[in-house]
Formats: structure tokens, C-alpha cells, sequence
């Protein structure tokens, strides 16, 4: 999946054009409720403008605050020029993107704003991956690294009949071994499931109803 597939486009985005001045985007934040912004050159992405951030450059100054609001723009004032990501890569790379701000701009290859991806977002995505919003039975196992393995896995759940809800696969420490984690619907055979796939030679972690 990329990320152009899970961003909320332009026209839904709420941005700050560079020349914009402070009191205007501050009041624009706190009626939408945001933290942060992104900041636009026309089309091009420039950088990030937060609540925080403008309260920040305020103290730094010395300036009053009625002329800081009023003459002070977003260019001026925002951050963080490299938050964002490209519309093609895919949308598990936004999550070490991320620097503090619940927002990550979508950029293309000339930095052209092509909108925007929230955490929410990026966390509906990873819900979805585990089928969090699905009940059914979570089993956690190991297996060693060897050919075959996920082969030998799809057999077994073919066997048995099984509707697989997510699968999901993270790697030891020791890099030996790599843990999955399965969610199933729930049924009458899960025990002799189990029991089939350590005959098989996956170690069984935990088998949790959720």
C-alpha cells in the first residue's frame, strides 16, 4: 500500500500559505482544533507551523505580542522543512517519519503538496493489518528461519479450514527464529490447530481469544 492511498488529499487538508499572517493561523488551529499545519510556498511544501511553535518564537522574541500576530507570517515562523514523505513510498515508511507532530506532508518528486497523513491514519492502517476491529482467536508463535516455512503454515491453515483474519510476522532478536502472530475466526477445532502446527514445528507463544 502507498502512502498517496491512505493521505487525505489537497482539497481536504488544512494548510497555512507561507505569507499568512500568525493571528490568522493560530485562530484557523484552535477553531479546526489542530496541532499543526502544513505551510505551503503557493504549491510547495516549505516546512510544519504548531500551536506550540508559534507560541515558542513568541516568548523567544521580544517583540509585543499584537505586532507578533499581526506582522509575523507562517514562512517566518514554521518548522521543520523535512517533514514529509514522497506520494509513492509505501505507507509503512511515515511511522520513523514522524518527529513529534501528528502530521506528515505528502510531497511528490519536486515537493509539489500533494496532501497530507495523520497518526490516525497510519494507526487505522496497522489495526486493519492485525484485524483489531475483528474478533476472533489470536495465536503467537515462533518458527525458525527456514525455506518453506509460510508454505508449510498455508498448508496447515488450508487443512484445517481456517478464515484468516491477519497474519503478521516480526523477527528475534537472535534473528534465528521470527514470531508470528495469526488471528483466526473463532472455532471448534483451534486446540487440534495448535497442536498441529508444533507437531509441524512452530512453538506456540499464546493462544488468546480477542
Amino acid at each position: 500500500m502507498f502512502v498517496k492511498s491512505i493521505m487525505k488529499p489537497v482539497h481536504k487538508s488544512q494548510v497555512a500559505q507561507k505569507d499568512e499572517r500568525l493571528n490568522e493561523v493560530l485562530d484557523r488551529l484552535n477553531q479546526k482544533d489542530l496541532h499543526a499545519m502544513p505551510v505551503l510556498d503557493n504549491e510547495k511544501f516549505i516546512g510544519v507551523i504548531s500551536r506550540e511553535g508559534i507560541y515558542r518564537h513568541y516568548f523567544e522574541g521580544g517583540e509585543s505580542k499584537e505586532v507578533f500576530l499581526n506582522e509575523r507570517t507562517a514562512g517566518e515562523t514554521c518548522e521543520e522543512e523535512d517533514l514529509f514523505i514522497h506520494d509513492e513510498e509505501v505507507f509503512e515508511q511515515t511511522l520513523p517519519t514522524f518527529k513529534g507532530y501528528p502530521i506528515l506532508a505528502v510531497v511528490d518528486e519536486d515537493k509539489t503538496f500533494q496532501g497530507l497523513v495523520t497518526r490516525y491514519d497510519v494507526i487505522e492502517q496497522f489495526e486493519s493489518a492485525f484485524g483489531v476491529k475483528k474478533k476472533g482467536v489470536r495465536i503467537a508463535f515462533t518458527s525458525e528461519e527456514s525455506e518453506g516455512r509460510i508454505e508449510r503454515l498455508g498448508d496447515i491453515i488450508k487443512n484445517y479450514h481456517e478464515n484468516v483474519i491477519s497474519l503478521a510476522t516480526f523477527d528475534e532478536t537472535d534473528k534465528l527464529a521470527r514470531r508470528m502472530v495469526l488471528k483466526i475466526d473463532k472455532n471448534n477445532n483451534i486446540e487440534a490447530f495448535t497442536k498441529k502446527l508444533e507437531k509441524t514445528g512452530f512453538r506456540i507463544i499464546s493462544v488468546k481469544e480477542v
